[in-house]
């Protein structure tokens, strides 16, 4: 079943159990409110349709509390004389429960509403998801070692460890020692001089060969005679 009541100027279709927000209604939070300007009440198929009131039909409301509305501002402007008004409103309101709509000598009862523990034990709200993600994200603290583990761990804090520096060329490298990667022979100024030498020496040998060894005699072309020489 539900209604339409008229209330502040305004109209509201209802249900029972549901929530509205309407203006400012006389009552303290918890106190009970009937509204009995009723234009409409359907139930099913059925729908009674008031000329203007449903005669005998009610609706019965629990304050839950007041709220304010959206901020307005008016301004008022004139040309010319510096006129400026500037004005703000804000319009007071308040939160109901709908309890029951009566019509007909039939009326329909919202369900209680459920305590805030049950509630909260029936869906996580936003606390419990916060306080689960912060439980996630949170570091985990090192458990501390027990009577049999503790010798150990002291062994082997204990130990020594392999050290990391290179061992000299004579040396003899122990079996925990890795193996040291071949050293790269460095260039040295005397090394690039010999190499320099060995290179000058070779073509110094292979020019003083290549003048000792006789040359092919270059054989002479001899020039055609020419017509004049043959007459001769």
């Amino acid at each position: 079943m539900y209604a339409v009541l008229m209330t502040g100027g305004k109209q509201y279709r209802v249900e029972a159990g549901s929530t509205l927000v309407v203006e400012k209604v006389g009552g303290e939070p918890g106190s009970s409110v009937t509204f009995d300007r009723i234009l409409l009440v359907g139930d099913g198929d059925a729908v009674t349709v008031g000329s203007p009131m449903v005669a005998g039909a009610s609706v019965s409301a629990t304050v839950l509390g007041e709220a304010l509305g959206p901020k307005i501002v008016v301004f008022k402007f004139k040309q010319k004389v510096k006129y400026r008004r500037r004005t703000g409103h804000r319009q007071h309101l308040t939160r109901l429960r709908i309890d029951s709509i009566s019509a007909d000598g039939k009326t329909v009862r919202a369900e209680p509403p459920e305590p805030p523990a049950a509630r909260k034990a029936a869906a996580p709200g936003k606390a419990r998801r916060r306080a689960a993600k912060v439980e996630a994200t949170k570091p985990t603290r090192k458990r501390a070692a027990t009577k049999a583990e503790a010798p150990a761990t002291a062994a082997a804090e204990s130990a020594p460890k392999p050290s990391r520096r290179r061992a000299a060329p004579g040396a003899p490298q122990s079996a925990d020692q890795p193996a040291a990667a071949p050293k790269r022979a460095r260039r040295t100024k005397a090394s690039s001089e010999t190499e320099t030498g060995e290179t000058t020496g070779t073509a110094e040998k292979a020019s003083a060969v290549e003048e000792t060894t006789p040359k092919p005699a270059r054989r002479r072309a001899t020039k055609p005679k020419t017509e004049s020489a043959k007459e001769e």
